[in-house]
């Protein structure tokens, strides 16, 4: 771990209470947000290939059964 995010997790413990976690709460929406994000070019990328539900429930059948 560089010396730069050693820094900032030290710094971080020192806050207070409240600051961290609404610092908690801020980087959980951004990771929820960027989560979304990828789901939807994920599910975007699925249909330009053909690919629904379907087929994915197909796919985890048979690697989960192995037929």
């Amino acid at each position: 771990m560089s010396e730069a995010v050693q820094e900032i997790l030290q710094r971080i413990q020192q806050l207070p209470e409240e600051d961290r976690l609404q610092l908690e709460q801020h980087l959980a929406f951004a990771a929820e947000a960027e989560w979304k994000r990828e789901a939807d070019e994920a599910r975007r990328l699925a249909r330009q290939k053909g690919i629904d539900q379907a087929a994915i429930d197909r796919a985890v059948e048979n690697v989960r059964y192995r037929r």
